[in-house]
């Protein structure tokens, strides 16, 4: 009989332990993802609670705070890109003014204006050009290439600026901004104390002076990305003779001849209209001279006379 209980016992307490320790395991479990949930319900809380804070009762963000680099993100909507397109052109042809009036139809025709004009004479008395001509972005590369043939080219540059990521950064602070805003007129709306009122009153002043900045920089983006640049200069070629470089012919000489004599001539008339007052003067003088001393050789020989 005592051998019998010995071997029933051994088989029963080991499956007892086993049971034990699958227990203490399954409530270890049980207690760890318990915790974790908790964990992470309380995390989620306080997310929840600190958005809540920031966007209701936490101070407005401004584009030139730290706190506003990273109260607002940008947006996610893929967004064309936004380049500025800009280009300068020298020409060079026969006729100034009918290049001229050929480029002025050439953006007309594209939908574009014409803007700053300037026309002048050099050195060299060759009429000058410069204008700076306004075309959509979309029609840039044809109305250029319709340019480059009005006359020669002596020099292009073209330049591509992206400004895409400035443009998205931009629309986000005046999305940012204008939420701002409401929050200040929002507590404005609530405000009792007239203190209460002139402080926020001062504050939404200057929130509202950032945003009307920030818009005017969006519509600035927005011309010179809707609108390419064409700057274009229109000059006449150089007389033949300076553009062969030949030397001087007789015609040339003669010219040069006859020229200073003309001015030799001037300058010498120039010198005696100065010096006529006083050459007048001095032969008035040596004139007076001349009968003083007559006068006085004939009283002498008068006086003489009669011995």
């Amino acid at each position: 009989m005592q051998v019998r209980q010995r071997v029933w016992h051994r088989p029963v307490a080991t499956v007892g332990s086993v049971l034990l320790a699958a227990s203490l395991a399954l409530a270890g479990c049980s207690a760890g993802g318990s915790a974790d949930a908790k964990s992470e319900d309380e995390g989620g809380r306080n997310a929840t609670v600190a958005t809540q804070g920031g966007a209701v009762g936490g101070p407005a963000s401004r584009p030139g705070d730290t706190g506003s680099r990273k109260s607002y993100v940008k947006p996610s909507v893929s967004q064309a890109p936004q380049v500025i397109r800009t280009a300068e052109l020298t020409l060079v042809v026969p006729d100034v003014a009918q290049a001229l009036a050929a480029a002025r139809a050439a953006v007309h025709e594209a939908d574009g204006y014409v803007g700053d004009e300037t026309t002048n004479r050099d050195a060299r008395g060759r009429v000058v050009s410069h204008v700076v001509l306004r075309v959509p972005e979309a029609k840039y590369d044809s109305v250029l290439a319709r340019l480059s043939g009005v006359g020669k080219v002596a020099g292009r540059k073209a330049k591509v600026q992206d400004v895409t990521d400035q443009a998205v950064d931009v629309e986000s602070r005046i999305a940012t901004q204008r939420s701002s805003v409401a929050r200040v007129r929002a507590l404005m709306d609530g405000a009792g104390k007239l203190s209460d009122i002139v402080a926020l009153e001062g504050e939404l002043s200057h929130r509202q002076a950032d945003l009307d900045a920030l818009l005017a920089q969006q519509a600035s983006l927005k011309d010179r990305t809707d609108l390419a640049t064409i700057t274009m200069g229109l000059t006449a070629p150089l007389p033949a003779k300076e553009a062969d470089g030949g030397g001087p012919g007789v015609l040339d000489a003669v010219a040069g001849g006859w020229h200073a004599f003309v001015t030799a001539m001037r300058w010498l008339l120039m010198a005696l209209g100065a010096a006529a007052p006083f050459a007048a003067g001095a032969v008035a003088a040596y004139m007076v001279w001349r009968m003083v001393i007559r006068a006085r050789r004939a009283v002498r020989g008068t006086a003489a006379g009669p011995d």
